[in-house]
């Protein structure tokens, strides 16, 4: 049966058409000022962007829907997306080069501020209604509560870097990566050996509860009809962002991350405002407080998030979904507030958010990427028990049992 024709989304050529002359005006100001490896960057990540908004590639919902449901598509998608970067990331990282260019992968301790960083970005994830990459490409896709959890976000990023010295003293294990403990391809086994029985884990306990997997998307367009409008499947967006944060590492030397600009955003807004924020022990270490006096398009996580914004907007436009609305429920609002300040302090203790620590510290073969993935699981269980008292679509009747 086809759809109506009112049920079809409408292509408005207004909004992807802006978006796309932002991004050629950023790369033609990026090519003067900085120079042609910024630009490539800036185009990596709108590439990001849209790839997040067509897949839909959520590690919020994803997360939910398997900690509430048992559905774990979204759970399997990423493990795929994993094991495609490893394959990628560890020789490149064993060898510390690639294509001539010295990488590094994204290494940092194990300890207590990973776990309750971690714990609480978790929660605020359900909360604010997005991680950091959902939060970036809602944003560009025309979500305007989004951009309520963005700004608290960023507030949660400075208020940690002026406590980051005292968690940051608290006791860890060293930065270790496996790839260099162990060598590339014992690593590469132990890893995907995981993923592996992540994935076998999310098919047996959605099997047992449903009784089989659910089917995949599906979309009314094909071929590239379908890539330019979505929604894509999963495993497109999964392979994609794995070639796209190798394309980052190529390119800047290390993986993909993004919430390092977060602080130094409101570092710098703070700042203006006469807070001697570089006496912080956080903006005195070398490469904050080089990125602090610096401006702003010299920063590559920065470039790359304006470029994943962008690219969601064109996504959202080409899809006829770009449609801001205001009418934002008080506490839908309230949680955004909360959620940002959590997913903002949270991912400055942990060294990094669903991107840098777990999907790019997990590719650098970094333990602190795994302890992540652990802590913030737990909090993201916390987190969907919490939700139903601010999102009243999701409150459930109370059902009385024996235990």
């Amino acid at each position: 049966m086809s759809l109506p024709l009112s049920a079809t989304p409408e292509r408005k050529f207004g909004t992807p058409l802006i978006a796309f002359v932002l991004l050629v005006i950023g790369a033609l100001f990026l090519q003067s000022a900085v120079g042609g490896k910024q630009v490539l960057l800036l185009i990596v990540g709108a590439a990001l962007g849209l790839t997040l908004y067509h897949a839909a590639f959520g590690f919020t919902s994803a997360w939910r829907v398997f900690i509430n449901e048992r559905r774990g598509a979204g759970l399997r998608a990423q493990m795929v997306m994993l094991a495609i970067a490893v394959v990628l990331f560890f020789p490149a990282l064993g060898a510390g080069t690639l294509f001539g260019t010295p990488v590094t992968g994204l290494v940092a301790p194990a300890g207590v501020s990973v776990v309750f960083g971690a714990f609480i970005f978790g929660i605020g994830m359900q909360m604010g209604g997005g991680c950091a990459s959902g939060t970036l490409f809602t944003v560009g896709g025309g979500n305007a509560r989004m951009l309520v959890t963005l700004l608290f976000f960023i507030v949660g990023s400075v208020v940690a870097t002026h406590h980051a010295d005292w968690w940051f003293s608290l006791p860890s294990f060293p930065a270790t990566s496996i790839v260099k403990t162990f060598g590339v391809i014992p690593a590469l086994i132990m890893s995907l050996a995981l993923f592996a029985v992540i994935a076998l884990v999310t098919i047996t306990l959605e099997k047992r509860r449903h009784g089989e997997l659910e089917p995949a998307v599906t979309s009314e367009h094909v071929g590239l009809r379908r890539f330019l409008r979505g929604p894509w499947p999963l495993v497109w967006g999964a392979v994609a962002l794995a070639l796209l944060n190798y394309a980052t590492l190529a390119l800047a030397g290390r993986p993909w991350g993004i919430t390092s600009a977060f602080a130094l955003w409101g570092a710098k807004v703070v700042s203006s405002l006469g807070v001697d924020v570089g006496s912080w022990v956080f903006w005195q270490m070398p490469a904050n407080a080089k990125a602090l006096a610096a401006p702003v398009w010299e920063d590559i996580t920065t470039v790359m998030d304006i470029g994943i914004m962008l690219g969601a907007a064109v996504a959202a436009g080409l899809a006829g979904r770009f449609s801001p609305s205001l009418k934002i429920p008080t506490r839908s609002l309230v949680a955004a507030v909360i959620g940002g300040l959590l997913l903002g302090y949270g991912s400055r203790l942990a060294y990094g958010c669903n991107i840098g620590a777990y999907f790019s510290g997990i590719a650098s073969g970094s333990l602190h990427g795994w302890l992540w993935l652990i802590a913030a699981f737990a909090g993201n269980a916390v987190g969907v028990r919490i939700r139903p008292f601010f999102f009243e679509g999701e409150r459930r009747p109370v059902v009385l049992s024996g235990c």
